[in-house]
């Protein structure tokens, strides 16, 4: 063999071989991805908040307004009541994800009979006064108020709250960090002992894929 011919040789072996080393980058590379996104799921499952109504033989909860109303939840109870200065909300609730779930807003059906299949954006959300926090496998409970008479929402929450109406509340949550934002479906349901019980109905994920 010629010169010429093992130069030329040496050329195609180097090629494979660069060839060769490609695909193994890829494969690497491609599988590096893979584990990264397993291990960041895995991560994510490890913080993701979950909010249901709380046991009906959990312990009863007071919970107070800055003007000092007062409510006393028992396990899986809603309370509903109107004044001429405000509507009082609250439900007991459990958090059965794996994380902190961090409560920042809430949104008011008045008739959960006519609410339509999906949610409100976020941005038309009632912040809360403050953030309510639910530990994992805790119960707590989530409240809110309307003080403004001359809203509409105002004075159609307090005539189903005296026409003990079934109504709703959108809740909306996330973990710690500020992601995997849920929007949970709540219904207060009037008792026949004239209080009141709460259920959930459906979940939203706003920060990653939904099934619905």
């Amino acid at each position: 063999m010629t010169p010429q011919d093992w130069a030329t040789i040496a050329a195609l072996v180097t090629a494979g071989c660069t060839l060769v080393l490609a695909f193994a980058t890829f494969a690497s590379v491609r599988s590096a991805n893979r584990s990264a996104r397993t291990a960041e799921r895995a991560l994510l499952v490890g913080i993701r908040p979950l909010l249901f109504p709380s046991h009906l033989q959990d312990a009863e909860q007071k919970v107070f307004w800055y003007d000092q109303h007062l409510a006393v939840l028992g396990g899986g109870r809603a309370s509903a009541e109107a004044t001429d200065a405000a509507v009082y909300l609250a439900m007991s609730l459990r958090n059965v994800g794996s994380g902190i779930a961090v409560l920042d807003g809430w949104y008011p059906w008045p008739d959960r009979s006519v609410m339509p299949r999906d949610h409100e954006p976020p941005h038309r959300f009632r912040r809360l006064t403050r953030d309510l926090y639910i530990a994992q496998g805790n119960m707590s409970f989530w409240q809110g108020a309307l003080r403004e008479p001359a809203e509409e929402v105002f004075t159609q929450m307090r005539a189903s709250i005296d026409a003990r109406m079934l109504m709703g509340i959108d809740l909306l949550y996330g973990d710690h960090e500020g992601g995997q934002r849920v929007i949970s479906r709540f219904s207060i349901v009037p008792a026949e002992d004239g209080g009141c019980l709460c259920t959930v109905a459906r979940h939203w994920n706003l920060d990653r894929a939904d099934p619905r």
